[in-house]
């Protein structure tokens, strides 16, 4: 599906105003409801600055509201938002630990295992292949220097599995640090999109201490090396908490919109003269 910046534009205006139904929606562009909502979810998918809401889901009734997603406040508490700001302030990854979301997260909705883990080996428990396989809307990344993308669950590489993704159409967010020594892993993922003649993988740069995986608005997972142990040991938390999966989601947005593309990144650090 084709969408114009002009059109996506007069959309999110049009949302920007108050929240609209798709139907609104489809009146405003003289579209069909189907193409408008397509349009929609592209917008939300791929930029974050809409969402929706569907009211009376699964009747005939059913109402599928669309509404501005960026606000200058999205926390709902105090500590959401002391949360927000060590988040901000950090630059690596020991700059913030992520139990400090989850000790928020309600019992029934939220897990967490520690073991062991060689840097390039996903372990079975983790399961993160089908974690990522069970994505349908969007996935979210928040990471340092991409070096996972050549890590294994089985004879499965992350980048493999990315590619599914992509083959699916499944827009794939990302950011991380873009430097000269993270270049090699990051084009090795955008090169997926000329592969599959897609624009569905997207990668900014943005120096951030979490490392996660946010599939959907169902599922986030937060990884951290475990202090004072061994390298290998690592303590992986999940949130299934929808609230706070979409609290987690509108960190990402605010970084990712306030980043850099990777694209202009690595072509400013390739203007880097070598000086033999």
């Amino acid at each position: 599906m084709v969408l114009s910046g002009q059109v996506a534009k007069k959309i999110e205006d049009f949302v920007r105003a108050q929240p609209r139904t798709v139907q609104d929606i489809a009146l405003l562009l003289g579209k069909n409801w189907r193409t408008a909502d397509g349009y929609v979810r592209k917008i939300a998918a791929e930029q974050g600055t809409i969402a929706t809401k569907t009211f009376r889901g699964g009747t005939r009734g059913a109402l599928k509201v669309v509404y501005w997603n960026v606000a200058e406040k999205f926390h709902t508490s105090a500590f959401q938002e002391r949360l927000f700001s060590k988040i901000l302030s950090g630059r690596e990854k020991n700059d913030f630990n992520p139990f400090d979301i989850y000790q928020y997260v309600s019992e029934g909705k939220r897990r967490a295992f520690l073991e062991k883990q060689t840097i390039y080996n996903i372990t079975e428990k983790q399961n993160l292949v089908n974690a990522l396989r069970q994505a349908e809307q969007q996935v979210l990344i928040f990471a340092g220097d991409l070096s996972w993308s050549v890590a294994k669950q089985g004879n499965i590489t992350l980048l493999s599995l990315l590619e599914e993704l992509v083959a699916r159409k499944i827009p794939i967010k990302i950011i991380c640090n873009v430097d000269l020594e993270s270049i090699d892993n990051i084009q090795s993922v955008i090169s997926l999109n000329h592969k599959h003649k897609t624009e569905v993988v997207e990668v900014r740069h943005a120096q951030q201490p979490l490392r996660a995986f946010v599939v959907d608005d169902s599922f986030a997972r937060f990884k951290q090396r475990k202090q004072k142990r061994r390298q290998d040991d690592y303590v992986f938390y999940e949130v299934l908490d929808e609230e706070w999966v979409q609290w987690v989601q509108q960190v990402f947005w605010h970084l990712f919109r306030t980043g850099i593309s990777a694209g202009r990144r690595i072509k400013d650090l390739e203007s880097i003269e070598r000086i033999r």
